[in-house]
């Protein structure tokens, strides 16, 4: 199978180049960005042409979508560029694979929640209520995904950390080596997502749809929730980061939200309810704090 991968220069996109490595399959992966010494293919997702040629170059099968405008806080004055990366590329990629009869996987997020006050994990079925930019045009392009009629699986994550790139854990990590105290909210609650786990969870939907191939239909398609097991605060967050990395002379902190003044509300609760996809592709799901664990080990290696 032929598996495009974009965004691959990205937390997420870096980990499916270390599953692309234990795969039998042919990885292509592209992005805008070029870090040295990475082979990377040039493709910018918002040209739909462009998208059209290396598909059809490639003889692509799969399309993994890493690439999405990321920034919560500055998607609130840059909306148009938001919804460019994160609806109309994706749209473009669901118009490609559906003219090409392949599958789209796209990456989403649990920023699609949190207006509602939730107390309960998150299923697919429920009723997308964004409370900035950057949730409401995630939630746009699964819906012009889903309007393309073609075959694809939307999953939707949250709390994303790597050792590639910058995240919350790479960033805790430093700050509570160096600062003798710190203030984290303790009245977000979610759960971490360990970028490699979500890369193997990825891996397995691809390795099902691989037995679909040249059906006309692909059973199993739809939304999906995928996130570690368990659920915390960025202060617990934090604190089992300054735990597991031995930081422990920093003195963390609980404090509430608006004590950090933001142009975006986040969901004060977005844990994702994981059952669909554990039943429906067979897919394990560690416990946040072990997979936490590894990665600092990976860090600090």
């Amino acid at each position: 199978m032929n598996i495009l991968v974009t965004g691959a220069n990205g937390q997420l996109g870096n980990e499916m180049r270390i599953i692309a490595e234990q795969s039998n399959d042919r990885y292509v992966f592209t992005d805008v960005n070029e870090v040295e010494g990475v082979e990377t293919l040039y493709l910018d997702i918002t040209d739909l042409e462009a998208v059209r040629r290396v598909v059809a170059e490639y003889n692509i099968d799969a399309v993994v979508n890493c690439a999405a405008y990321t920034n919560v806080d500055a998607a609130e004055s840059n909306a148009q560029l938001a919804e460019k990366l994160n609806a109309e590329a994706p749209e473009n990629l669901a118009k490609v694979m559906k003219e090409s009869d392949g599958l789209l996987v796209q990456i989403s997020t649990d920023y699609v929640f949190g207006k509602e006050p939730y107390n309960v994990p998150c299923k697919e079925e429920q009723k997308g209520t964004p409370t900035g930019v950057y949730g409401l045009t995630k939630l746009h392009g699964e819906q012009k995904i889903m309007a393309q009629g073609g075959k694809y699986v939307i999953i939707r994550t949250a709390w994303l950390y790597s050792e590639f790139g910058k995240n919350f854990c790479k960033t805790m990590m430093g700050l509570t080596a160096t600062k003798p105290q710190l203030k984290v909210v303790f009245d977000q609650v979610g759960t971490p997502t360990y970028a490699l786990d979500l890369a193997k969870a990825i891996s397995v939907v691809l390795a099902d749809y691989k037995d679909y191939m040249g059906s006309v239909d692909y059973p199993k398609y739809g939304i999906y929730h995928y996130s570690n097991e368990g659920v915390c605060s960025w202060y617990d967050f934090a604190k089992a980061i300054a735990e597991y990395s031995g930081t422990t002379g920093c003195n963390i902190q609980p404090c509430h939200s608006d004590e950090f003044p933001s142009r975006v509300k986040r969901p004060s609760y977005s844990v994702l309810d994981k059952t669909k996809i554990k039943e429906t592709f067979g897919v394990k799901v560690p416990y946040w704090t072990d997979s936490l664990r590894v990665c600092i080990a990976n860090l600090k290696k």
